[in-house]
């Protein structure tokens, strides 16, 4: 679905402002806002939708961080507009040589393997790069990692990525400390 800049900045502060009804009713405060899904990536790759997304995030308010895909027109955008940002990397999806994400439809895109996630966490973090689908390096940036929810195990892959950056020396903050 294509989405002008109008479009796009409207459909933002309405969700930012459905999202701010759910932090009050459970007494939490929103820190941080992360499109998803086709959004995301279609962001990542679009310097008119990225400042869309960050031109609703700066009215609404300038003080949350915004994630992006590590490389991406988002964390440009969001630069431009002097909003915080962190640099996004995934740990169970697997990269295109450009940088983004192997689409979800095609083999190999998720990553099940938990000793395979852990080494290539701890190489993003660490040493700032990932091997892509084609065996290419990717040069990344990780401030955040993201691991999908819905995949079968996912809590228990948290906690063995968890443990295997500390046992590599990377220190982990909350999202505040690093943007």
């Amino acid at each position: 679905m294509e989405l002008s800049f109008a479009q796009a900045r409207e459909l933002m502060l309405y969700q930012l402002g459905a999202l701010e009804a759910f932090c009050r009713q459970a007494n939490v405060r929103m820190k941080h806002v992360k499109p998803h899904g086709a959004l995301y990536n279609m962001a990542a790759r679009s310097d008119e939708l990225s400042e869309a997304i960050c031109s609703a995030i700066a009215a609404f308010d300038p003080g949350l961080i915004l994630l992006g895909l590590s490389g991406s027109r988002m964390l440009c955008a969001a630069r431009a507009q002097g909003l915080r940002a962190a640099s996004e990397v995934f740990a169970d999806r697997a990269y295109m040589p450009d940088g983004s994400l192997v689409p979800r439809g095609r083999e190999g895109a998720v990553l099940h393997d938990m000793d395979e996630i852990c080494r290539r966490t701890v190489m993003m973090a660490k040493e700032g790069r990932v091997v892509a689908i084609d065996g290419s390096v990717v040069p990344i940036r990780a401030d955040s990692v993201c691991l999908h929810g819905d995949n079968p195990g996912a809590a228990e892959f948290a906690a063995h990525i968890a443990r295997a950056l500390r046992a590599e020396g990377v220190a982990l903050a909350p999202l505040d400390d690093i943007a």
